[in-house]
């Protein structure tokens, strides 16, 4: 008899932004966490959480595994984060508001998958505005590790071999926001381009998932682009989910683990859920022959694992 999960996956906690990482014979998944109490009718959001499985199934619950505690120079807004090994080491990338204004990304740094994580001691990526958040990590087959960002406009930089630095000969990249590679939008940028993207290859192709705003959208559906090469030209690729759920915001988190593919997502399913109140959930989807995606339903309630 099949085991079957149900949407959301995390009920414990308010939990957003879900960040999975397969290592081993395990699904490390990151998210962030919406607090029960909301302040200033705004996200109100303090640490990062982690939860594994081996079955898709089963969930253990990590805890608080970084927060802004941890973090000497930051004062607020906990955000998306994304989770990466490197030469036995784990590097968790996190946005965060500096003390005294401006997002900057942090980096967590721990012996083990679920931590404890300890600060850098110093922003990765300070441009000294408010686009540096949502990071998204991939370390490619030569080597060479990249981290893009950004909303309104996706940039990036190619980490060094430490993961805790990056090339400052090429600095930080700005990407073209053309309607060809991102489609025409809504977004600041004018086209749909809006956050959170998530950055990974598969059969030699690169894909960027982003939260995006259709013309006279107003609340984020998931879409994606792709490349020949990780640094583009981009182009835009289609819808991955629609805006259904109940949230502003939505955020991609893609993984493949013992054979089937994993969309990560939040709504605002459980108990007293909405804009500041999300939930992580996931939904399994294959690629047609050409590396394409068709639009992904979300999954609520009881589903065959």
């Amino acid at each position: 008899m099949e085991r079957k999960h149900e949407n959301p996956i995390i009920r414990s906690i308010y939990t957003a932004d879900p960040a999975p990482m397969v290592y081993g014979d395990t699904l490390y998944l990151y998210t962030t966490h919406d607090e029960d109490e909301i302040i200033d009718d705004f996200y109100t959001m303090f640490d990062w959480r982690c939860f594994s499985t081996k079955n898709m199934v089963d969930w253990t619950d990590h805890g608080k595994i970084f927060s802004l505690d941890d973090i000497d120079w930051a004062e607020a807004r906990a955000w998306a984060p994304q989770a990466i090994e490197r030469n036995g080491k784990f590097y968790l990338y996190c946005p965060v508001q500096k003390n005294g204004g401006g997002i900057a990304i942090a980096v967590g740094i721990a012996d083990n998958p679920t931590g404890p994580f300890k600060d850098l001691g110093h922003p990765l990526v300070d441009e000294g505005d408010w686009n540096d958040i949502d990071p998204t990590v991939y370390l490619d087959d030569d080597g060479q590790a990249y981290l893009y960002f950004g909303n309104p406009e996706l940039r990036y930089v190619r980490l060094n071999e430490d993961m805790v630095s990056y090339d400052k000969e090429t600095g930080v990249v700005r990407i073209p926001m053309t309607e060809e590679s991102f489609n025409k939008g809504s977004h600041d940028t004018g086209t749909s381009y809006g956050e959170g993207p998530w950055f990974y290859k598969r059969n030699g192709l690169y894909y960027m998932v982003y939260a995006a705003f259709a013309v006279d959208e107003h609340d984020e559906h998931l879409a994606y682009s792709t490349s020949e090469s990780p640094t583009g030209p981009w182009k835009y690729g289609g819808v991955l989910m629609t805006t259904e759920g109940g949230v502003f915001t939505n955020h991609p988190g893609i993984a493949e683990f013992k054979g089937h593919n994993y969309l990560f997502y939040h709504t605002g399913q459980l108990p007293d859920g909405g804009m500041y109140h999300r939930s992580v959930c996931v939904a399994e989807f294959d690629y047609n022959e050409d590396g394409s995606i068709d639009t992904i339903p979300k999954c609520d309630g009881v589903t065959e694992i």
